[in-house]
């Protein structure tokens, strides 16, 4: 039954909309709701397809977005303080008895809850409150998770109509139910531009416990749209309490040049360090590019689910050269959302799109903006944001995987751990083991970038390319990996790769080289390929490189790069290992295979270092 503080704010669709749920829980949190934020109306959205289109409408009609010059395109404008993921501001909640890990920014959940709901008090005033339901995953599927999206932001829930599928019958099979995630978000009091005024009172607060995430203040989608990262934690909670992996990858389907098949790959990344452009290689097909459900099927495989429907994409150094696929999607009619690039004339420009023809004025992040104009510390503003962003569906792409929405999933045969790494990691190897793989996955690195608040070029050590996301011990969550593959009668084989190795200030390889990673640890998987075994895992062999650099560039690939790419640098990686003994030397109750693979690799790289006295040793040496 809906109580009258709700129905007097409700127009008769949402009331019906309501009532056709049939969920008393829905109700009772929306009463809540209501009575805290004390919007002047709600809107309660249903299944239909002008529910859909009216959302864009809203986005636009309160100014949020505004319509560029090619159809279906508009561009949105966070605030000059509020470009990225904000993780100082982003807290867990944690009742009496929970200890997480000390990388994991929380706050006791009685102090977290009082100090969020002070500042959401009267946050809608005047507004309206959005109410959306979504499913995290397929519809009809057994990885699907239902979530409701209250906000007052339509640029929010137009977000999460390109990016998530419609849930609201989902919530009906229910049938009353309250096994759902909840968002409570507001961007607060906004500015004559309609951004965030009161970014110093932003605030995400998860609470895994009640299955909700409120947020205030904010409007970059890394803070503000729920089912993304901030549904990711609570799945993460919920996963590692029962028997499944809610990670942080992409999942692409491989498709060698002149055989008839598919191999399917997961991938974790950190933001910027290749994700969305390895899923999108062209030539391969694209499941997801974000976040992944992973899952034990009754014949013993590993499947997949992309939760999501769309890409919220970093749109720095897309350009005609290095993503094709992409470039034709963000410069063609289609329903898009760009975020924090140049505007003029009513045409988008991004960093690194390829163009020499860039205006020297126009309107930006930092709003009227022309060429030399400085912030308030004297530093020049660029014409877009490093991470600037788009906004689409799956189904926009050229290279879509025809089982993207598959309610079963894909069988996962491999996956990629990448960061960031200037110095250490060969482009590709092949983990020892399963337990190997995890370990390559724990000990995953990376060199900050934009993507989040603060200095750039920074090693940050982001285990499974989820630091920011994990809400649970990190040795409880390394261990339901090690006992999630124990179970498989498949495991997926495990590869680290790195598109980021320099030398002498030069990147040893282009970006399309990423390829011929994938390429070569699709066929890895299938037998095509020997490999070389060494301390830190298993790498190519020189001439099966060389003959898919001739088979899929047309290009000479010479034993000269082979050598300065896949020498195996001893004195790095030791450095590597210390800085992992440092960040899990207090975790208690780490799993004892991740110290066993620890300390054989050190052993290993120490044994090396003595006998060759050398820092670094070429491929051959380990033949």
């Amino acid at each position: 039954m809906i109580p009258d503080t709700l129905v007097k704010v409700l127009d008769e669709d949402s009331r019906e909309n309501l009532e056709s749920l049939g969920n008393q829980h829905v109700i009772d949190q929306l009463q809540t709701f209501v009575r805290l934020c004390k919007p002047a109306r709600v809107i309660v959205f249903g299944v239909v397809q002008t529910d859909v289109d009216r959302i864009r409408g809203l986005a636009l009609e309160t100014g949020e977005e505004r319509p560029l010059k090619m159809e279906g395109h508009t561009i949105h404008f966070d605030g000059y303080n509020d470009l990225a993921r904000d993780t100082g501001s982003t807290k867990v909640l944690t009742p009496p008895g929970m200890t997480l890990s000390k990388k994991i920014n929380t706050i006791g959940r009685a102090e977290g809850l009082k100090e969020i709901l002070g500042l959401m008090d009267s946050c809608m005033r005047g507004k309206a409150m959005l109410v959306k339901f979504y499913s995290l995953g397929p519809t009809n599927s057994r990885f699907s998770l239902c979530a409701m999206q209250v906000t007052d932001s339509a640029y929010v829930s137009h977000s999460e109509d390109l990016l998530y599928r419609q849930g609201f019958e989902q919530f009906r099979k229910l049938n009353g139910g309250m096994d759902f995630f909840t968002f409570l978000h507001s961007a607060g009091e906004l500015d004559e531009r309609k951004v965030t005024k009161n970014y110093g009172n932003r605030r995400i607060y998860i609470d895994v416990t009640d299955g909700k995430v409120y947020s205030v203040n904010n409007q970059y989608a890394g803070n503000s749209v729920g089912l993304k990262k901030l549904a990711l934690r609570l799945a993460i909670y919920k996963a590692n309490h029962e028997d499944w992996l809610a990670e942080h990858m992409l999942l692409m389907g491989v498709h060698p040049p002149g055989k008839e098949r598919v191999t399917y790959f997961a991938g974790a990344y950190p933001s910027a360090c290749g994700k969305t452009s390895t899923a999108m290689i062209p030539g391969q097909s694209i499941v997801g590019d974000d976040i992944a459900y992973l899952r034990k099927d009754k014949e013993g495989y590993c499947r997949g689910v992309n939760i999501e429907q769309g890409i919220f994409g970093i749109i720095q150094d897309v350009n005609p050269i290095d993503d094709p696929l992409i470039y034709k999607s963000l410069t063609t009619p289609r329903e898009l959302i760009f975020s924090n690039v140049l505007v003029s004339d009513g045409v988008p420009y991004w960093l690194g799109m390829g163009r020499s023809d860039i205006p020297e004025k126009g309107t930006n992040y930092s709003g009227e903006w022309f060429k030399g104009k400085k912030d308030k510390d004297g530093n020049e503003i660029p014409f877009a944001h490093g991470n600037a962003r788009y906004t689409m569906r799956l189904s926009e792409l050229e290279n879509v995987d025809p089982r993207y929405n598959d309610p079963i999933g894909v069988v996962v045969e491999g996956i990629f751990y990448g960061g960031r790494d200037s110095d250490t990691n060969v482009p590709i190897s092949e983990a020892l083991s399963w337990e190997h793989g995890v370990y390559l996955g724990a000990t995953l690195e990376s060199e900050t970038t934009t993507a989040i608040i603060g200095k750039t070029g920074v090693r940050r050590q982001d285990p499974m390319a989820n630091m920011d996301f994990v809400v649970v011990p990190l040795s409880t969550y390394l261990t339901n990996h090690i006992k999630f593959g124990k179970k498989l009668k498949q495991k997926p084989r495990v590869y680290a790769t790195n598109y980021f190795l320099r030398h002498e200030g030069k990147y040893t390889n282009t970006k399309l080289d990423k390829k011929i990673w994938v390429l070569w640890a699709e066929g890895r998987v299938k037998g095509d390929y020997e490999a070389i075994k060494t301390p830190i895992g298993l790498i190519p062999q020189y001439n099966d490189l060389r003959q898919l650099f001739k088979g899929v560039f047309k290009r000479d690939y010479t034993e000269e790069e082979y050598i300065q790419q896949f020498s195996i640098r001893i004195a790095k990686y030791l450095e590597k290992i210390g800085r992992m003994e440092q960040l899990y030397k207090e975790e208690p109750n780490m799993p004892r295979e991740f110290w066993d693979v620890l300390s054989q690799q050190k052993r290993d790289l120490q044994e090396l270092k003595v006998r060759t006295g050398k820092d670094s040793l070429p491929p051959i040496a380990f033949v």
